[in-house]
């Protein structure tokens, strides 16, 4: 059974205090640890360094300075910053303070120039930017493992449906190729959206770089920033107000929301191939694993269940940041910043959930064939009454004759099915002299032939399959 509580250091833990379900049950410990306020802490004290690092080099400040913030950069201390915080009620620079009580020598020139968005929004930039690789990583381990279904079952006959209701026959591989195809589409996103990644750079309280034009000159300056860019390994935005453009991260959420879409969908379908009533497909089941509290016997797809869940959570994300990038009035508000604390982390917690759970249920994707058969024997033979009705009628016979004839066996075969009988729409429809006029009954049954009428659904399935590999 695939574990979705994955609690680390519960020692640590207040349980007498609220825990959010991303701190017990969603998202691996990677992406937690990515989103942590030590990893945001850590990176904050990177930024401060590759700040007084490129104003050594500028004569700025001294090089015996940079190595004492050097020697201390990852010693933090959380919570001596949460005391500091207590009192001065602003975040980083209580973790500034922190930083420079460690550094006797380089905790002078800390900050030397900037403002709060010029350490907080990169630091989010970077952490987006880990994000986004390990989501990438994820995502292109399910595809592998659709392109691996896929060419399993490309050729493998099933009852599509449309409105919920039998069409015509498809194969397994082709359907699952119809998830596949809207996840790589999504990869390329996800692709997109982190290849035009950017921070904010240094540009001081309201963008204008005034602080850092006083200390380097307007001549230098975006020289200064470039080699703070090159450090940081981030491109900056050209231009920016106090902050980077909130834009950035309405874009950013379409991409997650779309590809919790596309999850949803692959789930959502499951859940209804999974019913008795269907049969066809089924998420892995462990030999231990409780179905219901008060129902022994029950067989619920609640990793399928889950994932709708989370990407109906996922999908109200983009809206908050449409509000963030729409109401921040003139260079700066500070309406976003509570909401952000959340919403970035929460997107690419349930992304990551998403992609491991639908890991772990297509690979262990349970594929009942003689569901899969039964339904095509009971629903197939009327699909092929459109092949029987273009034979006979290119044989000489009257099509509105023939289609009332073969409306009346249909009604006739379905009350069958209805009490649970065989489909006997082949036998009926064989055994019909007007028809036998024109065709005689062996080439009647090869018409009624359904499990080869998926035109090239395979060969398109596998063509998809390996477009993902190379991919």
């Amino acid at each position: 059974m695939y574990n979705s509580f994955r609690m680390s250091n519960s020692s640590k833990l207040d349980f007498e205090t609220y825990q959010s379900p991303y701190t017990l049950r969603y998202g691996s410990q990677e992406m937690r640890s990515i989103w942590s306020e030590a990893n945001k802490r850590r990176i904050w004290r990177q930024i401060w360094v590759a700040l007084a690092e490129v104003q050594s080099e500028f004569g700025l400040v001294r090089p015996d300075q940079v190595e004492d913030l050097r020697q201390k950069m990852l010693e933090i201390n959380i919570s001596r910053s949460f005391e500091i915080e207590a009192e001065i009620h602003h975040d980083l620079m209580a973790e500034l303070k922190t930083f420079a009580e460690q550094c006797p020598i380089g905790g002078a020139i800390l900050h030397l120039g900037a403002t709060s968005s010029d350490i907080e929004d990169n630091a989010d930039a970077l952490r987006l930017q880990q994000s986004f690789d390990l989501l990438i990583s994820r995502l292109g381990d399910l595809l592998s493992r659709f392109a691996e279904k896929i060419q399993t079952w490309a050729d493998l006959p099933l009852m599509a449906f449309t409105h919920l209701q039998p069409a015509e026959p498809s194969t397994l591989g082709y359907r699952l190729a119809c998830y596949a195809q809207d996840l790589l589409l999504d990869w390329e996103n996800l692709h997109r959206e982190r290849d035009r990644l950017r921070g904010k750079g240094f540009k001081g309280a309201v963008g204008t770089r005034a602080s850092f034009v006083e200390m380097v000159g307007i001549d230098r300056v975006t020289e200064f920033e470039g080699r703070l860019s090159e450090r940081l390994g981030l491109t900056f935005f050209p231009v920016t107000t106090q902050t980077y453009p909130r834009k950035q991260d309405y874009h950013i959420l379409n991409a997650l929301a779309g590809l919790g879409a596309s999850l949803h969908k692959f789930a959502f379908d499951l859940r209804v191939l999974q019913s008795p009533q269907i049969g066809e497909l089924a998420e892995p089941f462990g030999p231990s694993q409780v179905g219901s509290s008060a129902m022994p016997f029950k067989r619920n797809p609640i990793n399928a269940e889950k994932m709708d869940s989370l990407s109906r959570s996922l999908a109200q994300l983009p809206r908050l940041a449409w509000d963030n990038a729409a109401f921040s009035l003139l260079e700066r508000t500070l309406d976003d910043s509570a909401n952000r604390r959340s919403l970035l982390p929460e997107a690419f917690l349930i992304c990551d959930e998403l992609l491991m759970v639908g890991n772990h249920i297509l690979a262990g994707l349970q594929v009942d064939h003689a569901a899969i058969r039964k339904n095509l024997e009971t629903y197939g033979p009327f699909a092929a009454t459109e092949r029987l009705l273009l034979a006979l009628t290119n044989a000489g016979a009257d099509r509105q004759e023939v289609h009332e004839r073969l409306r009346i066996h249909a009604m006739q075969a379905w009350q069958s099915i209805q009490h649970e009988q065989p489909n006997p729409l082949v036998d009926l429809v064989a055994q019909d002299e007007s028809f036998r006029i024109y065709l005689d009954s062996s080439q009647i049954r090869a018409l009624m032939d359904i499990g080869q009428y998926f035109g090239d659904a395979p060969r398109r399935a596998r063509e998809l399959a390996e477009r993902i590999i190379r991919a």
